[in-house]
């Protein structure tokens, strides 16, 4: 695993987390699981075919 890649999953992992917590503190945001993980999917897409 090279730096840069140790670097995606940091960055994919504190926006899951971050996503996750915003959503449990409002609960019209959604079930926090769920958007947290939507983030980190779509994050890691993008990262993908960037």
């Amino acid at each position: 695993m090279n730096p840069v890649d140790k670097l995606n999953v940091i960055v994919l992992a504190a926006a899951g987390g971050l996503a996750a917590y915003i959503a449990y503190r409002d609960e019209r945001l959604g079930a926090a699981l769920v958007v947290g993980a939507s983030v980190v999917t779509l994050l890691y897409l993008l990262l993908l075919g960037g």
